[in-house]
């Protein structure tokens, strides 16, 4: 299957860019880049899925490692960036799809549980990231790739907080309501 964004790799999380065209996925892979990251795939991303469900995304061969940016054109990675810059393959294990702001909109505030997004039948963790002048979408693909690597190996920090709160209301110590341990008593 052939999806139209761009796939980076960050952090060894594979995370595949989509939304409409224009809305700045070029850029935000390219920003990723810039930060030490890998292009794997711009504008059009190769999914295969295999036997073990996993999804693996590269570009085809005739654009691989090649973006269009515009104002600028066409940019060759492994040139402005180093060889270690590209990668032939990664596998998918996050969606960020980008949207324009919209002000009716309802976004994730919170984060207890991820929604998925379907790619060949295979779920893998999806976000709706909204697109705001000024605003680094780059950032927040780098904390999103960040907190789903953490995510798999302990729990979210919103289930951090939860416990928390519920430690607080049990009256535990250690479980302060503004996030960090007691302060001791006494002595200043």
């Amino acid at each position: 299957m052939q999806v139209h964004g761009s796939l980076v790799e960050i952090l060894g999380v594979g995370v595949l860019l989509l939304g409409a065209s224009g809305i700045g996925k070029s850029e935000c892979a390219l920003e990723l880049v810039s930060r030490g990251h890998r292009l794997v795939a711009d504008d059009v991303v190769c999914v295969l899925r295999t036997p073990d469900d996993r999804l693996l995304g590269r570009a085809p061969a005739l654009i691989r490692h090649f973006m269009e940016i515009r104002g600028i054109g066409l940019l060759y990675i492994p040139e402005l960036f180093g060889p270690e810059a590209v990668r032939e393959e990664a596998e998918i294990h996050l969606v960020c799809r980008l949207e324009r702001w919209r002000e009716d909109a309802s976004y994730e505030r919170v984060g207890h549980e991820r929604p998925t997004e379907e790619i060949l039948g295979v779920g893998r963790p999806a976000l709706l990231l909204p697109v705001r002048p000024a605003g680094s979408m780059a950032t927040l693909v780098e904390v999103a790739a960040r907190d789903s690597q953490l995510r798999r190996t302990g729990p979210s920090a919103a289930r951090r907080l939860d416990e928390r709160f519920h430690g607080a209301a049990r009256g535990e110590t250690g479980a302060a309501p503004g996030g960090g341990p007691q302060p001791p008593v006494g002595r200043s």
